[in-house]
């Protein structure tokens, strides 16, 4: 495994960054266990001061940690910033919540006279955190700002073609005040995942990846008898029925599948679209994307990124043919992408069966795969015949109607005439071959933690 930076859009290899020895991985290790003995003791307060300084850095150099978003991965610099922002409000959330969502809970028991039982829950020790590259700053920060809040210590093994963007987040929450070691990037190669799981200061890893990297993953920390998190793949149901506000609906749907290139595990990937107004949906979100302008990332008017890497654009082409092998229908839409960078041409996918391979996979790229439902109950057959449970979205006039449905949506999260929201204060995570475990809120920051029972019992009571 090779960390070095290249340019997306460029194809230019700007930077390499040598492998971790393992005598490297084991003294982070060990850096990490020595800190986390004394930040676990740390008050809320302490720790607040400094999830808020690297909120508020974060926000002062906006534009310079953007830049290396757009460079490592090709990210539009408008969405770069917005990732830096989010990153920061995320800092902000546990600067703000954490000693409240970590209070102590005084439980309700049968015989109150006999004992009071209070359940605390206490940081667990070191942890690791494995991050993809498709939001390099906000992946680490949903992980890191809670379990530091909760006094645990992190290692982070980043995705290898962000490896500055992984270097430079250290950076941050060393100028923020973060004591040595309690968050460390490792440029880890695959290998010596095993053996950071393995060390006993280790205590569970949080994930975030491909289905392939979190089965191996969490095999490995099963076997350690250590406790995982995964965020894996999506493959998102955006649901249109008959009586949706359709131009609205058709730009949230452009926004919901071509953002940040397509790279997104909860875009909209799969449009299911009743029968009633399905021509017109089509017609109109077929214009939508025409009007992408594919371009350099750095630019203003550049509206679709290029793909991560051109392997990653190869790959998505490579689904796209699959997919037409087994009978589907791609029209490529909109003024042909640039020959210079990893860009794949928006395609629409029709007429893809369920026999298709593609109908049950995940394109992580400008690809939208457009299904015509007989009616809400079919569309909502369709949505939930996938092997993923991540995220989707209803689109309806009456809301109450649509969060009724949604009920009936496997899923982790479910939107209503939105096709997500990526927030601070709202949880996230999902289902079957989509993972377990959740992030963000206290769902996330209690991921980690002992939920420790102490009953002081009077010596008379009862067995």
């Amino acid at each position: 495994m090779a960390y070095a930076t290249k340019n997306p859009f460029t194809g230019q290899v700007v930077k390499t960054f040598p492998d971790a020895t393992d005598e490297e991985v084991l003294t982070a290790i060990e850096h990490a266990h020595k800190a986390f003995l004394s930040w676990k003791d740390q008050s809320f307060q302490a720790r607040s001061k400094i999830m808020q300084r690297a909120a508020d850095i974060l926000r002062d150099n906006s534009e310079r940690y953007a830049k290396i978003l757009t460079l490592e991965m090709g990210k539009i610099l408008s969405e770069a910033k917005a990732e830096v922002e989010l990153s920061a409000q995320i800092f902000e959330f546990y600067a703000n919540n954490a000693e409240t969502l970590l209070e102590p809970e005084k439980l309700t028991v049968a015989k109150p006279e006999e004992a009071e039982s209070v359940v605390y829950h206490e940081p667990l020790g070191v942890l690791l955190a494995i991050e993809p590259w498709n939001f390099p700053y906000y992946q680490i920060a949903r992980i890191i700002a809670p379990q530091l809040s909760a006094g645990n210590t992190l290692l982070l093994k980043h995705a290898s073609n962000v490896p500055q963007a992984a270097a430079i987040f250290e950076q941050l929450m060393h100028e923020a005040g973060l004591p040595d070691g309690a968050f460390t990037n490792l440029y880890a190669t695959r290998s010596q995942i095993e053996l950071i799981l393995n060390h006993p200061h280790v205590q569970g890893v949080a994930l975030t990846g491909s289905e392939g990297a979190g089965a191996l993953v969490a095999q490995q920390a099963a076997k350690a008898l250590k406790k995982s998190t995964l965020e894996l793949g999506g493959a998102d149901a955006f649901i249109v029925l008959a009586d949706a506000d359709m131009e609205p609906t058709v730009k949230w749907a452009v926004f919901g599948r071509h953002w940040n290139g397509g790279q997104v595990c909860v875009s909209s990937k799969r449009m299911i679209v009743v029968d009633d107004v399905y021509d017109d949906f089509l017609t109109r979100y077929t214009q939508g994307v025409a009007a992408l302008r594919a371009g350099d990332p750095l630019l203003e008017n550049t509206t679709l990124a290029p793909l991560s890497s051109q392997e990653a654009a190869d790959e998505v082409k490579q689904k796209i043919r699959l997919a037409v092998e087994h009978g589907a229908t791609a029209t490529e839409v909109g003024p042909k992408v640039p020959a210079q960078g990893a860009f794949v041409q928006p395609t629409i996918l029709t007429n893809v069966a369920e026999d298709n391979p593609a109908y049950s996979m995940e394109y992580f790229g400008p690809v939208s795969m457009i299904f015509r439902a007989k009616d809400e109950d079919d569309a909502l057959r369709i949505a939930n015949d996938s092997p993923f449970g991540l995220g989707g979205s209803i689109f309806t006039a009456d809301a109450k109607h649509g969060a009724e449905l949604a009920r009936k949506f496997s899923t982790g999260m479910v939107y209503i005439n939105h096709p997500t929201r990526v927030k601070a204060d709202l949880p996230f995570g999902g289902v079957r071959r989509s993972g377990y475990g959740r992030e963000l809120i206290g769902l996330g920051i209690k991921e980690f933690v002992n939920h420790k029972l102490v009953s002081v019992v009077d010596i008379n009571a009862e067995f």
